[in-house]
């Protein structure tokens, strides 16, 4: 299965925010790079929900619930949407310095890639941020 990590800005969307609402459309990817894997990604898939300048930290993971669609905040063709829902906040957060300082995830995207706002995590480094995080 494919996995994927979103990062979002707590003051601006937070996870708590996230599960109150129970579902949203990512919205705003104004990058080239992001807005394929979007594009990428398929119903059900699992993504880490990031929080980024604030907390730097893997907070919880959701679920791809509708694959790519028109980004309703823009006329513009070029830019997608997809709607996640939560599917459970971590039982540890994984910090940023935490995933820098693990030698096993110096090739993730999190560490290579730091403004790229939607990246593809692989099999290996899920499991490892899930066994950080105590989720074995």
């Amino acid at each position: 299965m494919p996995y994927w990590l979103v990062k979002s800005e707590p003051f601006k969307y937070s996870w708590d925010q996230f599960v109150k609402d129970k579902q949203t459309f990512w919205d705003g990817v104004r990058n080239y790079g992001a807005r394929n894997n979007l594009k990428a990604m398929k119903k059900g898939d699992h993504v880490l929900f990031y929080h980024s300048n604030e907390g730097m930290e893997i907070v919880g993971v959701a679920k791809v619930s509708k694959e790519f669609y028109q980004d309703p905040t823009t006329e513009d063709a070029n830019w997608v949407v997809v709607d996640f829902k939560p599917f459970k906040k971590l039982k540890n957060t994984v910090t940023l310095a935490q995933v820098k300082a693990d030698i096993r995830l110096q090739k993730m995207a999190l560490v290579r890639l730091g403004r790229l706002s939607v990246q593809s995590v692989s099999d290996e480094e899920w499991a490892i941020i899930m066994e950080l995080a105590g989720e074995k």
